[in-house]
């Protein structure tokens, strides 16, 4: 079953190390959407699949990278877009 879902990660955290280790999971868990960085400080995460990749995408951006502190994370359903790889984006 497919799903797709939009993550906004607010904490303390560097977008440069942070956005690769997205790209990096959604590779590695075969998830298609993007990343970007908003301007006022939060990160958002699209990110669609089936619904055990995404799943496990959502705890990767839960967790985040070493040294980073998620202070607030907001998970909303979207409908499927049919993204045809994982990107980070410029905001």
């Amino acid at each position: 079953m497919k799903k797709s879902i939009r993550v906004i990660i607010q904490g303390a955290i560097q977008p440069v190390f942070f956005n690769r280790f997205i790209k990096e999971n959604a590779d590695k868990f075969g998830v298609r959407g993007f990343v970007r960085n908003q301007g006022d400080g939060k990160v958002e995460v699209f990110i669609e699949g089936n619904m055990n990749e995404v799943n496990e995408m959502i705890l990767a951006c839960k967790t985040g990278p070493q040294h980073s502190m998620i202070r607030n994370i907001e998970e909303r359903e979207e409908r499927f877009q049919g993204f045809k790889d994982f990107r980070v984006m410029d905001f």
